[in-house]
C-alpha cells in the first residue's frame, strides 16, 4: 500500500452523510470533520436557526451542506430529513445517530412523560431514523451506520438510568443492525465517548463534571474533534472489515 492509498482510505469524497445533533458539541465536530474528508454533509437538530448557522458554517469550510430541522422523536420528520437529504443531494451514504436526550429520573420514579421523551430520542429515532434511510443505504457502494453510544450503557448508571437503558438499548440494536444488514453490504457500528467537553457535560454541576473524568484512565475531558478519527474509521473505507462493533473512545472508562 503506497500513501495515496492510505490516505484514500479515510476519505469520504462524494458521500452523503446525515449527522443528528450536528449543530453543536459532538455532532458539529463530526460534520466539520466529514466535510473536510470530502463528504456532502447534513445536519439535523431541533432549532431551525442552528441548523441554518451550521449549514452556513459548513459551507464556509469549503463543504456541500443543509440543515434540516428535525426532531427525533417525530417519525415524520425523519421520513422528511431523509426525503430532503436525497432532494439535495441523491442519496444516503452513512447515517450518523448522534442526538441524545440526557433527561434524568430517579429509578422508581419515572413518569410515562419522561419515558417516552427519553426513549424516543435515544432509541426509537435513531432506529426509525436508519429505517426511513435503508432503501437508499441498500443502493450504495459504501454504506455504513453510527450509532453514538454512551459509558453509562456499560456501567451502573443509577442517576441517569433513563439514559443508560436508551443507549443500552441503541448498543443491541447496532449488533441486531449489523446482522440483518450485512447481506446488503451495509456496515453498523458504534461509538461511546466519554466525558467529552460539550454543553450536555457543562450542565452538570463542577463536582460532578469532576467525577465523571476520575472513572477515566486518562482524567480529563476530550475535546469533541478528538471523536472525529474513530468516527472516520468506522465510516469509511478504512473500516471496511468492521461491523457490529463498539470502539470506546472514552480515555480507558469503560475498559476500567
Amino acid at each position: 500500500m503506497d500513501r495515496a492509498q492510505l490516505q484514500s482510505l479515510f476519505s469520504m469524497d462524494g458521500r452523503v452523510v446525515i449527522v443528528t445533533g450536528g449543530t453543536r458539541g459532538i455532532g458539529r465536530a463530526l460534520a466539520e470533520g466529514y466535510v473536510a474528508a470530502g463528504a456532502k454533509v447534513v445536519v439535523a437538530s431541533r432549532k431551525p436557526e442552528a441548523c441554518r448557522e451550521t449549514e452556513e458554517h459548513l459551507r464556509a469550510l469549503g463543504g456541500e451542506a443543509l440543515g434540516v430541522a428535525t426532531r427525533l422523536d417525530d417519525l415524520a420528520g425523519l421520513k422528511n430529513l431523509v426525503e430532503k437529504t436525497v432532494d439535495a443531494f441523491g442519496g444516503v451514504d452513512v447515517v450518523v445517530n448522534n442526538a441524545a436526550n440526557a433527561l434524568a429520573q430517579p429509578m422508581g420514579e419515572y413518569t410515562p412523560e419522561a419515558w417516552a421523551k427519553s426513549l424516543d430520542v435515544n432509541l426509537r429515532g435513531p432506529v426509525f431514523l436508519v429505517q426511513e434511510a435503508l432503501p437508499y443505504l441498500k443502493k450504495s457502494e459504501h454504506a455504513a451506520v453510527l450509532n453514538v453510544l454512551t459509558g453509562a450503557a456499560y456501567l451502573f448508571s443509577a442517576t441517569v438510568s433513563l439514559y443508560a437503558i436508551g443507549k443500552s438499548g441503541l448498543a443491541a440494536a447496532t449488533r441486531s443492525m449489523a446482522a440483518e444488514f450485512a447481506p446488503h453490504g451495509i456496515r453498523v457500528n458504534a461509538l461511546s465517548p466519554g466525558t467529552v467537553d460539550t454543553d450536555m457535560v457543562r450542565k452538570n454541576p463542577p463536582e460532578a463534571q469532576a467525577e465523571m473524568t476520575k472513572l477515566q484512565l486518562m482524567p480529563r475531558m476530550a475535546h469533541p474533534d478528538e471523536m472525529v478519527g474513530p468516527a472516520l474509521l468506522l465510516t469509511s473505507d478504512a473500516g471496511s472489515f468492521i461491523t457490529g462493533h463498539v470502539v470506546f473512545a472514552d480515555g480507558g472508562m469503560v475498559p476500567r
